[in-house]
């Protein structure tokens, strides 16, 4: 999986099984984590009788990262891949390894409190853990759990909330300190809910995405729809052929610093649209403009000046920066802090096969659907059809017995 996102003035990014960090600001060393390297779990095994080898073995995995998350403040960054790993790191003022620990399944999405002294994992079983920063070395407790696998997790600006959405179209406010208090749901996709987001300067709103191929605003606290956009209508379909008549998937959702700006990424589509936040008149989604790529994006983040990073899947211009100027987003390619960045970032992304750099991680998650009443109804047709025959049948034999039986009553009249 391939994301990215600025950890201050670090551009951190992973990719299959390594995060890295590119100062764009200084020359300085990247920071390198490869989870293949890194320090392994060994599994007990509990029942002796069933396990043909006594001891431990190692937990099996691929190593490869499936989410990362930045705290507020950009000091810590945390990290999970499909070993089961949860590492943390400090950032500030240099790259610093933390602690290790490990999950119980493999997780989702990551978030740290506002306090940054917790970090919430929320895992494909539907269930939620809260580590300790403050005590990396402690395990997770568990928080709150859904019925269904969980594909996003965020906490409220002012820690008092957290939302959670899972597959079964549902996003839910749950209070921080007591998860079992339901604040509200806020409901109306149609499919699986992946991507949330809080927009900067904006508490109380929340943007969701979803498999159903729209994007919503939300007051969370109150459960409250502000509005809805289907991307279709602004011609987002699949690049592949196969995909055309599928709805478009939301998979990143992200606002500028000053929160006025807000880009929406999907799978599968070299194209990115933006919305305008406005807090007055009754439209306060607004759709601003879109933007065509040269290749399918990865991942997208803002840096701290409000300029868009892309991540793309191509060999010769995997990196690209778009700005802001006139109202139309432009590709920056004389960017200093781009070309800083693109000649530490290559030698990484040139060693990796093309095949792990691809996000189709929602493909799976499309409920289908069986619309059975049309056969249902060609069913009942057709045993009608044969019920009616059947009567037919025993009508006309009934009536040819009849017919013989009166035939044979009838006298015959005698000779003369």
């Amino acid at each position: 999986m391939t994301s990215a996102a600025f950890c201050g003035e670090w551009f951190v990014f992973t990719c299959d099984k390594k995060l890295v960090a590119i100062h764009s600001k200084e020359t300085r060393e990247p920071f390198v984590f490869d989870c293949s390297t890194a320090e392994k779990k060994p599994k007990n095994i509990k029942d002796d009788d069933n396990s043909s080898q006594g001891g431990a073995t190692e937990e099996t995995g691929s190593d490869k990262v499936l989410a990362f998350a930045v705290s507020p403040s950009g000091n810590l960054v945390a990290l999970t891949d499909d070993t089961k790993r949860l590492a943390l790191f400090h950032c500030e003022p240099s790259w610093r390894f933390i602690n290790i620990t490990w999950v119980v399944r493999r997780c989702t999405s990551l978030v740290f409190s506002q306090a940054e002294d917790e970090l919430l994992v929320a895992d494909k079983s539907g269930d939620v853990y809260s580590f300790s920063v403050v005590e990396p070395h402690r395990e997770g407790k568990l928080k709150m759990g859904h019925l269904s696998m969980l594909l996003a997790v965020t906490i409220s600006p002012d820690n008092k909330y957290i939302i959670t959405a899972d597959r079964d179209e549902k996003i839910r406010v749950s209070h921080f300190r007591s998860p079992y208090v339901i604040q509200s749901f806020c409901l109306g996709h149609q499919q699986f809910v992946s991507a949330l987001h809080i927009p900067s300067g904006h508490p109380h709103w929340l943007l969701s995405g979803s498999g159903d191929g729209t994007v919503k605003l939300w007051e969370y606290e109150s459960g409250r729809r502000l509005q809805s956009w289907d991307l279709r209508q602004f011609g987002e379909t699949p690049n592949c052929e196969a995909d055309k008549e599928k709805n478009p998937t939301v998979c990143r959702i992200i606002s500028s610093p000053d929160g006025r700006h807000v880009a929406v990424q999907c799978e599968r589509m070299s194209t990115v649209q933006f919305f305008t936040l406005c807090k007055e008149g009754k439209e306060t989604l607004v759709p601003h403009s879109r933007l065509s790529l040269p290749h399918c994006p990865l991942d997208m983040t803002f840096d701290l000046e409000g300029q868009l990073w892309v991540v793309m899947d191509s060999n010769d211009a995997p990196l690209q920066v778009y700005t802001l100027r006139q109202s139309t987003w432009q590709c920056d390619t004389q960017n200093p802090d781009l070309n800083r960045v693109i000649e530490a970032f290559m030698p990484h992304w040139e060693s990796l096969e093309a095949s792990t750099r691809k996000n189709n991680r929602f493909e799976h998650l499309y409920k289908v659907g069986f619309d059975n009443v049309a056969e249902y109804k060609q069913k009942k047709q057709q045993r009608l059809e044969e019920q009616q025959l059947k009567r037919t049948m025993a009508q006309k034999a009934n009536g040819n017995k009849k017919t013989k039986r009166e035939a044979s009553e009838t006298p015959t009249k005698p000779s003369v």
